[in-house]
């Protein structure tokens, strides 16, 4: 047990970070591992590897997560920033390379090799993307003569070109729900509100329309007999043959013939192997961290860490409702992974850098008293130099 009298940084840390949010985040870590067991084998068979390939590299992939989770959340609301500013430039960068040097699968370039390992810049890109948002949005009211607006405006443009010449519709189309929901949260005009509608809008329609992936996704969706959709039907199968109580660890047969179980549609696996009541269980995890971190957010005085929280949280919150809405063919399919639980490096770390992030701007910070408020205002400008 740690003494409230230590004063070491373990000490500072494990008292004022929010254990119910570490918990939660470490809860699905776990869930990652445990469910690429019950996922993966089939797969893995299927392209002739070792069966326990994708387990064994999920299993990997987890211990420099956690590390990247700790070393976040010991992080001040300043390093936050800084951190976020370095992911963000070198994300741009392989973003770029990856147009160029990437290698392609199912039709998108989006991922390339360094260091003989695949990488997905785009998932690094989001949550440094959300906090340098946030920041600049929290500037730019604290001091009108920085055009933090605009800025933001231009950092989103840049990221949705890169992204739609992969192309990822999914992924821009959600930076763009967490963009304007930034908005929203630091207060702006109805007027602009209906305008970011409308232009969102518009560009469900122009992707529809100028993307063959999108409307193809779109039509299946709406008209089953206009395209295969065996990999939704398979899907929809193991939650009917799960029940609520599944039929076992291992014992799941419809993960066989799902080309992505182990990825997008685990979730499916979930479903048939542990039953509908430990699903339910995975959504109320995601549903207490997006609550916590919102009510951690709205008690926040701290305009830059009040919008970053709120981001992060919503952005975090959305990939996992996305991801399941396809499982359950709610909205078209789309490649959307569900953080800490489907397979892949990337996304792992990227999951682990948000929560790190998040645990780090609600961890507990000493407020100005109101004799110190006056204190300070009573001190001259040359005293405070």
């Amino acid at each position: 047990m740690v003494s409230r009298a230590d004063r070491s940084r373990f000490a500072e840390w494990f008292w004022t970070v929010d254990h119910y949010l570490l918990a939660a985040f470490g809860l699905l870590l776990l869930a990652g591992v445990v469910f690429a067991f019950a996922a993966s084998p089939p797969v893995a068979e299927r392209i002739g590897v070792d069966t326990l390939y994708f387990v064994k590299r999920q299993a990997m992939f987890t211990v420099p997560a956690l590390i990247v989770m700790l070393a976040g959340s010991l992080m001040t609301p300043r390093m936050v920033r800084r951190a976020a500013l370095l992911v963000f430039g070198v994300s741009v960068v392989l973003l770029v390379a990856t147009l160029f040097m990437g290698f392609e699968t199912k039709g998108a370039r989006r991922w390339i090799y360094i260091a003989g390992v695949s990488v997905q810049a785009s998932e690094f890109l989001k949550p440094a993307f959300v906090i340098l948002i946030a920041f600049l949005l929290s500037e730019s009211g604290r001091r009108r003569e920085i055009p933090g607006v605009l800025f933001a405006f231009v950092l989103f443009a840049i990221c949705a070109a890169l992204l739609i010449a992969q192309p990822d519709f999914g992924q821009t189309m959600l930076l763009g729900l967490v963009w304007a929901g930034l908005f929203f949260l630091n207060g702006i005009s109805w007027f602009i509100i209906v305008a970011l509608g409308l232009v969102g809008i518009a560009g469900l329609f122009a992707a529809y329309f100028l993307l063959p992936h999108v409307t193809a996704r779109v039509d299946r969706f709406l008209d089953p007999s206009t395209g295969d959709t065996y990999q939704i039907d398979a899907a929809i199968n193991s939650f009917l043959s799960g029940g609520w109580f599944g039929r076992g660890p291992g014992e799941g047969t419809v993960k066989r013939d799902l080309p992505d179980s182990h990825a997008d549609f685990i979730f499916a696996v979930v479903g048939e192997e542990f039953g509908v009541i430990v699903c339910l269980i995975v959504v109320a995890v995601f549903g207490f961290i997006v609550i916590r971190g919102l009510s951690h957010a709205s008690r926040d005085q701290d305009a830059f860490s009040r919008l970053a929280t709120a981001g992060l949280v919503v952005l975090f919150g959305l990939q996992a409702t996305i991801n399941l809405a396809v499982n359950l063919h709610l909205i078209p399919s789309k490649g959307m992974t569900l953080p800490f639980i489907s397979y892949g490096g990337s996304s792992l770390l990227s999951s682990a850098m948000t929560a790190g992030a998040i645990l780090a701007l609600t961890r507990r910070r000493p407020q100005p008293t109101r004799s110190e408020n006056v204190t300070v205002s009573r001190l001259s400008p040359s005293s405070l130099m």
